[in-house]
């Protein structure tokens, strides 16, 4: 029997959670058992999920905390995931709320995560962690870092699409490096969820974070 490639996963936390999750029953998703379903031939040795700390709004004063539950409830239940933080900044700006009239607001963006992920792909792959790359994301600018692991490493690329909400698109671009490419299908988000509470832990799903 063929031996399994050694795969390496690198998920871009926001670029799952908006392309994905957002408003869905399957926020408490275990990410190894998805990888499992999505990617059966390959030996996951490797996962880094790469997110930051969110911060309460008027509106949703409870975000932090359950974050705080999700990223520590993947740590207790896969023992092969690494956690790399970026920033999460709230800055303000000029937005255009009805045709010529302009107000002050604030937007959330998150920082760092692209980079990092660039960083840990092309130092991986110079370290020989994996045969198999493979980035969970949309983001173009992940571009050239694949392009360098494929062409100076020598090392296979995937992309997996976390494309699931209606109006966000593949990017063609990425699909166009890659070696391969996979979707995210319901079902498999359905069938990859943490147990409630993890085993050895006080962690449960947050309450509101319903199931279908």
């Amino acid at each position: 029997m063929p031996k399994k490639p050694r795969t390496a996963v690198y998920v871009d936390g926001f670029n799952l959670y908006y392309g994905c999750l957002r408003n869905t029953p399957y926020r408490w998703l275990d990410i190894d058992k998805l990888l499992q379903i999505i990617l059966p031939k390959n030996d996951i040795t490797l996962i880094k999920y790469f997110s930051a700390r969110v911060k309460p709004t008027p509106y949703d004063p409870d975000a932090p905390a359950r974050q705080n539950v999700y990223l520590r409830a993947l740590k207790a239940h896969i023992p092969h995931l690494e956690i790399i933080e970026g920033r999460f900044l709230r800055v303000t700006t000029t937005v255009e709320s009805s045709p010529g009239t302009f107000v002050r607001g604030q937007k959330s963006e998150e920082k760092g995560s692209d980079v990092n992920i660039a960083v840990h792909l092309l130092n991986d792959a110079w370290l020989n962690l994996y045969d198999v790359g493979v980035l969970v994301s949309n983001d173009t600018d992940l571009a050239q870092a694949m392009a360098l692991v494929q062409n100076d490493c020598g090392k296979t690329v995937g992309l997996i699409s976390p494309v699931f909400h209606k109006g966000r698109r593949v990017s063609e671009h990425l699909k166009r490096l890659a070696d391969f490419q996979k979707s995210i299908r319901k079902s498999a988000l359905r069938k990859a969820q943490l147990p409630s509470p993890i085993s050895g832990t006080g962690l449960h799903r947050p309450k509101t974070w319903n199931t279908e």
